[in-house]
């Protein structure tokens, strides 16, 4: 797999937000998105075997694992490395909304999926298929920009109305503030979350 780092920290986002959490961050990305804080992920990394990363995870002690990008589900062996992690981690992976995901709703993990806005400008690449099989265990992530994002996805809720948790994050520049009180206005059933690691850590690589 082309990995871009293995790291130990904090799950920053979504309903995991706080715990303790290995990282494998695949390298490689089919979308662009305009605020995305990972672009260092979208080429390069370093090929290492399924088996050598399971073995760099063992070595910490910690039975959560995130795999992350980038986009895990354009590497081939994404379902592996699950499948070889299974037995022994509790396992989310947090996808871009633009993949299948149907090869993931058998399998005992956390989807993690975003679904992008318009401020992102990659919200035409979005399956809404996928929306269908999210499951309860699931969770579904959209970043808030700006007002239109806000509507544009609450417009998506109120459309398909999914199974699973619903994250309403902010991006960097928009006010959590506002975003908590329009939910609370319109009565969304949505958690309004920040990006932790970035609080604690500020924007840098690694966390």
């Amino acid at each position: 797999m082309q990995i871009c780092e293995i790291f130990h920290s904090v799950q920053g986002e979504g309903i995991d937000i706080g715990l303790p959490t290995l990282f494998v961050r695949t390298s490689g990305c089919n979308l662009r998105c305009e605020w995305c804080d990972t672009k260092y992920a979208w080429e390069g990394g370093e090929d290492i075997e399924v088996e050598k990363i399971k073995e760099k995870l063992d070595e910490i002690e910690c039975q959560r694992v995130c795999i992350t990008g980038g986009e895990p589900l354009l590497q081939e062996d994404t379902l592996e490395l699950i499948n070889i992690l299974l037995p022994s981690y509790e396992i989310s992976i947090e996808t871009n909304g633009s993949m299948d995901i149907s090869d993931l709703i058998d399998k005992d993990l956390r989807i993690s999926m975003d679904y992008k806005t318009p401020s992102s400008n990659m919200q035409e690449k979005m399956r809404e298929d996928n929306l269908e099989v999210l499951r309860s265990q699931d969770q579904l992530k959209f970043v808030i920009s700006n007002r239109d994002d806000y509507e544009f996805s609450v417009d998506i809720l109120k459309k398909f109305s999914p199974k699973c948790e619903v994250i309403f994050q902010t991006e960097e520049d928009y006010d959590i503030n506002e975003l908590a009180e329009s939910v609370l206005e319109d009565d969304i059933e949505v958690r309004v979350l920040p990006q932790l690691h970035k609080i604690i850590w500020g924007d840098k690589e690694g966390v």
